[in-house]
């Protein structure tokens, strides 16, 4: 596939519980061949989260994304969230997703309400007002009326509200696999389908009813 019809996708990691959903998405973007480049952007509490729940340390933030993924990286750049004349700044800018994850309920603020005072948020302002995709990765309960009008706010002005829940229709063995199949499905929702994602067809009683 060329790379003009590869995806350019932003993925922004705040200080909510739930790194290794980043890490996760950020592994199979890295890995899909349907997309070209990565742009990530990480708060100041993201940073801590990574250190907290991966175990990441600090040190020179161009290398943040081999230290997340735990080798070499080919697609993924870091831009710093207070850069907000980076390129992903402006409508300009082709970027045909952008995914945050986790989303904490003040990034989600900042978005619905049109607050860009960093990058993520700019970044997910110029998403809404472009018309492209943009996926909320909300993560925090219990959730209170602020919360909630947010969500309604963000989802009105184009965005998709995708909390934080786990599936387990699939029966999952592993951790690894209950964080695979969301991140699936969250990535199917800016059109980058996954092998990896288990599709539901049915019931057994169902099957056999349609037989």
């Amino acid at each position: 596939m060329p790379d003009t019809q590869k995806q350019i996708v932003t993925v922004g990691v705040t200080g909510a519980s739930g790194a290794i959903l980043a890490q996760k998405t950020l592994l199979l973007l890295e890995e899909d061949p349907c997309v070209a480049r990565v742009h990530l952007v990480v708060t100041e509490a993201g940073q801590r989260l990574l250190t907290e729940e991966l175990g990441i340390t600090s040190g020179d933030l161009k290398q943040l994304p081999s230290r997340i993924l735990g080798h070499p990286v080919a697609k993924i750049d870091v831009l710093p969230n207070k850069d907000v004349g980076a390129a992903i700044a402006s409508g300009s800018y082709a970027v045909d997703s952008m995914v945050v994850v986790p989303c904490s309920m003040g990034t989600l603020g900042a978005i619905a309400n049109g607050i860009s005072d960093d990058l993520i948020a700019r970044a997910a302002d110029v998403m809404l007002k472009e018309g492209r995709k943009l996926v909320l990765c909300v993560r925090d309960t219990p959730v209170n009326r602020v919360h909630l009008e947010n969500m309604l706010r963000a989802q009105q002005a184009g965005a998709v509200i995708m909390p934080a829940i786990l599936a387990f229709y699939h029966q999952p063995k592993t951790i690894d696999d209950l964080v695979t199949q969301y991140v699936c499905r969250v990535l199917a929702q800016i059109n980058l389908p996954q092998g990896k994602m288990h599709r539901w067809t049915g019931t057994p009683a169902s099957k056999k009813a349609e037989a």
